[in-house]
Parts: structure tokens; C-alpha cells; sequence
């Protein structure tokens, strides 16, 4: 298993409520036969009413065979699709029931859940990317108010992202779930993976890499939860217990940055020894750089980053920031305005335009700014 049990314990329960309060609708209508299409309907009639039997009892193993007869009389029967592909995903059948869900949906592609049980298919098919698109998808159609699978939806999405290396997709969706009330233990392991930056899933973590990613991630937890002492305790802890590991530095230094700006400065100043190529650590350097009226020494860091990834729109947000910290107004914009195309989504960037438009005394595009952070901001913007 590729989850862990408690999230497939959790789905169990939330297939038996989808089954039993919103079964899709038949397939194809009724029609009046004759001959041995009679008898091929009334068999079909029994076979089905058989299966149901059979589901509501418990007895699975009579009730797969069942549905799979039903289903060969009636292709297109959506009760026979939904009910067997459940069942054979708790029977850990995963290719089985992927296969039926893609009939399913394939007839009736507004209904969530059956996006949503055919992306958790994927998941444990490993099909990483066709899972990723079918879960995404489920969350836009919704999951018709069951919080269960819901919450089991987003926590498939949030670790897919980790394992496709967007971190702070990833982190931020996580962290929402744990203030919708998402037990925080389920998600120690998946915030340890993405604040270390380590594009695998949790089932994928190397026996000698565990503890780090525990501690990463309990560090992780404890910053969002406001608890200084212990995260302090934690990343130095994980700093003196790994010292040469790839983004321990960065995440104690992004701690220390908030209260010992000096020490901060030192962490992400080690983290680059350690790991070179490590975007964010300079970027929040820079920032740090700017903030302290430091600019020019802010700017290779920038112009190193993006370097390394270029479209990186969190670079050419800071890029703009520096240049406009060294009063070059025009350049400053040009590099805000990219970042905005990339991030439209991004509040920050837009209150870096406002002001810059400000100081360049072009007030209509100020003003549009400010109407968009006003949007941005709604409860029902979305974002």
C-alpha cells in the first residue's frame, strides 16, 4: 500500500456512504422484449437484483462474480460499474476497479466521486500523472459534501505534488487541510517531504532518511502552530543530526531569519555550501538582503536563480523587488510584470506593481492594483 492505513481506513467508510446515498443512476432504459431478449433481460433483472443482495450483506466475494455477469449482459449498466469498482478497490484490486472507473466516468462525467475513486485507482496503479489530472478534477466537480473523501482527495493531490516537485503547492494545501481540521499527525511525513524539498511520497521515504523527514515535518507543524520553543528545538536538532543533508539549513535558516536575522543569514549562507543549486535559499536570502538595504549584494543571488530556473516566478518576483530596492523603476516593473503573467494568483506581486506603478506616477495602473488585491482578497475569489 502505498498510503498509509489510516487514509485507506478512512476511504472505506466513505465508499459505504457513497454507495449507499449516492449510487448513480441506471444505464440504458428499459425496453419491452421478446423471445431470448426477454429471457436475456429477465436474467439480467435476477443477476442484478442477486448482486445487490449480496453487496448489502457483505458477501463480496459472491457479489463480484454477480456483477461481473450483469455487466456482461449490460455494458453500460452504471449501477453494475459503480458498485464493483468499489468493491474491488477495497479489495486492493486496484487495475480492476481502474478500469471499470474509466467506463464510468466515461458515462456519466459530472459526478465527483467516480473521478475521485479513479484518480486513487491511479495512485496505487502508479500512475502518477493520470491521477494527479483525475483528482484535480474531482476537487473542481466537488465530492457532493462528503468530508471524508474530501479530505482523502486532497491528501493524494498534495503528496502528488511533492512527488512532481511543487513544493509550495503542495505545503500550502496541506496546511489548509490541517485548518480544516485534517488530523496533523497523517500529514508529518508528506509537510517533512516538501519543506526539504524531496520529490518523492511517503512510501518512497529511504529507511535512513526517516527520522529526518519527521523531524522536518513536526518542525514544519509546529512553526504554523506557533510553537517557537519547539520548533527551534527541532531544526537545531535536525541541523546538528544532519548536517550535510540538502535542505536542512534553508528550513533553520528560514526560522532564524524571523528572530535572529544574523544566525538566518549564516544557515542559508551553509545551505548553499551544501547544496548549490538550492533556488530558494537564495532567494530568501535576497529578500532578506532588501529588506536590510542591501540590494546589490541581493542581486547575483536573484540573477543566480534564475539562471537555474527561469521561469521560476517567485526569482522574477524578487528580481523586480531588487531592482526597484536599486531604483530602477522600469526594469523593476518588467521583471513584476513577467512574474504576474506566470502567477496572476500571487497578492505579493500584485502590491509590488501597485507601489512601483505608484512611484512611476502611473496612477490608472496603480489603481487596477489595488482592484485586483481587493478581488484577490474576497473569501470567494478562489485562490
Amino acid at each position: 500500500m502505498i498510503v498509509s492505513s489510516i487514509i485507506v481506513l478512512s476511504l472505506s467508510s466513505v465508499l459505504s456512504q457513497v454507495q449507499t446515498a449516492a449510487a448513480p443512476h441506471s444505464g440504458a432504459p428499459k425496453r419491452v422484449e421478446t423471445g431470448s431478449a426477454a429471457s436475456t433481460a429477465s436474467s439480467f433483472e435476477q443477476l442484478s437484483k442477486n448482486a445487490d443482495k449480496a453487496r448489502t450483506e457483505n458477501r463480496d466475494e459472491e457479489a463480484i462474480p454477480l456483477y461481473e455477469r450483469g455487466l456482461h449482459l449490460q455494458p453500460r449498466w452504471k449501477e453494475g460499474l459503480w458498485y464493483l469498482s468499489t468493491i474491488l478497490y477495497e479489495k486492493e484490486r486496484y487495475a480492476n476497479a481502474r478500469d471499470l472507473l474509466r467506463r464510468f466516468v466515461s458515462q456519466d462525467p459530472d459526478v465527483g466521486p467516480g473521478w475521485a475513486l479513479l484518480g486513487m485507482s491511479e495512485f496505487q496503479t502508479r500512475e502518477y500523472t493520470r491521477s494527479l489530472e483525475h483528482l484535480r478534477h474531482a476537487m473542481a466537480l466537488g465530492m457532493g459534501g462528503r468530508k471524508e473523501m474530501t479530505q482523502s482527495v486532497f491528501y493524494f493531490v498534495a503528496v502528488l505534488l511533492t512527488r512532481f516537485e511543487q513544493y509550495s503547492d503542495s505545503t500550502s494545501m496541506m496546511l489548509a487541510m490541517i485548518k480544516s481540521g485534517q488530523q496533523s499527525d497523517l500529514l508529518v511525513e508528506p509537510l517533512g517531504l516538501a519543506a526539504l524539498r524531496m520529490p518523492l511520497l511517503p512510501a518512497e521515504i529511504p529507511a535512513d532518511r526517516h527520522e529526518l523527514v519527521r523531524m522536518a515535518g513536526k518542525g514544519a507543524l509546529a512553526l504554523e502552530a506557533q510553537r517557537q520553543e519547539e520548533a527551534q528545538n527541532l531544526f537545531s536538532g535536525m541541523v546538528a543530526a544532519y548536517p550535510n543533508e540538502p535542505g536542512v539549513h534553508f528550513l533553520y535558516g528560514a526560522f532564524l531569519l524571523d528572530v535572529r536575522p544574523e544566525d538566518g543569514v549564516a544557515e542559508m549562507r551553509r545551505e548553499l555550501q551544501v547544496s548549490p543549486f538550492h533556488v530558494p535559499a537564495r532567494l530568501r536570502l535576497a529578500e532578506e538582503y532588501v529588506k536590510e538595504e542591501r540590494p546589490d549584494e541581493a542581486l547575483p543571488l536573484v540573477q543566480e536563480a534564475i539562471k537555474l530556473e527561469p521561469g521560476h516566478a517567485p526569482a522574477r518576483m524578487m528580481l523586480g523587488e531588487v531592482l526597484v530596492a536599486k531604483g530602477d523603476l522600469a526594469g523593476g516593473i518588467r521583471e513584476l510584470e513577467t512574474a504576474e503573467k506566470s502567477a496572476p494568483q500571487t497578492v505579493r506581486i500584485h502590491w509590488d506593481l501597485l507601489r512601483a506603478y505608484a512611484a512611476s506616477g502611473r496612477g490608472k495602473d496603480a489603481t487596477r492594483e489595488k482592484e485586483e488585491i481587493e478581488r484577490l482578497n474576497r473569501p470567494d475569489a478562489g485562490h
